[in-house]
């Protein structure tokens, strides 16, 4: 991996992303006006918002990154733009890389922007330092991205990328104790949520709700948020393919 072509790779998807509003629409404005309807949804039940808002502030960012980019990079592929850069020096990991960055510097803003509109405007009460709010809808976005990357390996056509969306993201979203505690699952659907990321982005924005520290236990769950990115970057780039025929 090289540095410079990791570089070159982020700037051009970031000017590719500057000329294309609704992206920057979809993956800046939608989380925010997600957390604004669930707000308004539980209007007559703040309680319900006090207790899941700081979940679906990781939740939204992570589906809208896995969307972004599982088209995104197919899209490179089927119109031959990436079969023309690994033809030069460029490797697969610089490409991810680039990928990487770019979509990270998003995700940045992205979680700023909710992470303000949730416990600024919206009025969400943590217990917890903001920073690790922030910290964990950032590295949500990031595991979404990551996903977003590897999955797009496996589809041909985006009406392909996007039915990846309920196979990679509805068990997680439907397993990650968001509904009901993962303690009251059954054992082997409790055993299936262990090993989904997103189960750990959950137990991470609860934590911060409820305590006033930064925990073992959250630093744990950040590190295998962060891991399981990492590793989805790994298998993006070892899955990657120069073209879709």
């Amino acid at each position: 991996m090289s540095l410079r072509r990791t570089a070159a790779t982020a700037r051009r998807v970031l000017e590719q992303l500057r000329r294309d509003p609704r992206t920057i629409a979809l993956m800046l404005v939608v989380p925010c006006l997600l957390i604004c309807l669930l707000k308004w949804v539980f209007d007559a039940s703040p309680h319900v918002f006090q207790s899941i808002g700081a979940a679906l502030l990781g939740i939204f960012p992570f589906i809208v990154m896995f969307l972004v980019t599982s088209v995104g990079m197919l899209r490179e592929r089927t119109t031959g733009t990436l079969e023309r850069l690994l033809t030069m020096p460029l490797g697969k990991g610089d490409l991810l890389a680039g990928y990487a960055v770019a979509f990270g510097t998003v995700a940045l803003v992205q979680a700023a922007l909710a992470s303000a509109l949730t416990i600024g405007l919206l009025g969400l009460k943590v217990s917890g330092p903001v920073w690790a709010v922030f910290l964990v809808a950032v590295l949500d976005a990031l595991l979404g991205m990551a996903l977003g990357l590897f999955s797009s390996a496996f589809a041909r056509t985006e009406f392909q990328a996007v039915q990846f969306l309920p196979a990679f993201v509805l068990p997680q979203l439907l397993l990650c104790g968001l509904f009901t505690s993962r303690d009251q699952m059954q054992t082997v659907l409790r055993w299936i949520s262990d090993v989904m990321p997103l189960s750990y982005a959950v137990d991470a924005m609860d934590e911060i709700s409820s305590s006033t520290s930064v925990t073992g236990g959250l630093i744990a769950d950040m590190a295998i948020i962060a891991g399981a990115g990492v590793l989805a970057l790994a298998l993006g780039a070892a899955t990657l393919r120069r073209r879709t025929d």
